[in-house]
């Protein structure tokens, strides 16, 4: 029988899922593994459209549209940006404030790589508060006000403090200590197409929580 996706929430023309890590969101480069557009297709059994995606190895919250109509309209919201995003995150050091903006430029190189350019990068923001402090380690929530590729991974990495976990951003010894990437979709706000604004939330997941208790457990080492 094929995996069932956990649903967070549906309408007659939207449905937000529960993605787990190690997922690919849409067909691209992998080759002879489901994705999860393909999974919920075959859930639903109807087609179904992409209005955002989630890195492959990012847990949460995502939207998909049932309908063309509901798909033109997410996508205005995404494109006019106001649809509202949060993120938990562990990344590695001690955030030295409370809150802050993250203002950088971001730009496509090579080997699917982003990374920070102020001449040719895209103008990108990442809000983000410091939820606790370990001896190692920071949980913070990440807000981000754009929607660029890999935005939030690579702003924490450019200001020394990159996502535990992540190994295309970060020292890879250092990352391998981890399982998986502690980066979690937690919460998506948008419209239904009755002009509701409806927050869907995902839980955190076993696989992120066993992260921070080992997180936690070297508060000593």
């Amino acid at each position: 029988m094929p995996t069932l996706v956990p649903i967070l929430f549906e309408s007659a023309d939207i449905i937000a899922v529960d993605k787990q890590e190690g997922l690919t969101s849409i067909p691209g480069s992998e080759k002879g593994k489901e994705t999860l557009l393909e999974l919920l297709s075959k859930q639903y059994r109807q087609k179904l459209f992409v209005v955002h995606r989630l890195d492959k190895d990012v847990s949460g919250v995502m939207l998909f549209a049932a309908s063309a109509a509901a798909h033109k309209c997410l996508n205005g919201q995404f494109a006019a940006h106001t649809v509202h995003k949060a993120y938990l995150a562990l990344v590695h050091g001690t955030l030295d404030t409370e809150k802050g903006c993250i203002h950088k430029p971001i730009h496509r190189f090579g080997s699917g790589r982003m990374g920070v350019d102020q001449l040719r990068g895209k103008p990108s923001s990442t809000n983000f508060e410091a939820l606790e402090r370990l001896a190692k380690y920071t949980l913070v929530k990440a807000l981000p006000l754009t929607g660029r590729t890999h935005q939030i991974r690579v702003h924490f990495y450019s200001i020394g403090h990159p996502i535990v976990g992540d190994r295309l951003y970060g020292d890879t010894a250092a990352q391998a200590a981890f399982p998986r990437m502690m980066l979690h979709a937690q919460t998506i706000t948008f419209k239904l197409s009755s002009g509701e604004e409806k927050t869907v939330e995902a839980p955190v997941p076993e696989s992120f929580a066993a992260g921070l208790r080992y997180a936690s457990s070297l508060l000593d080492c």
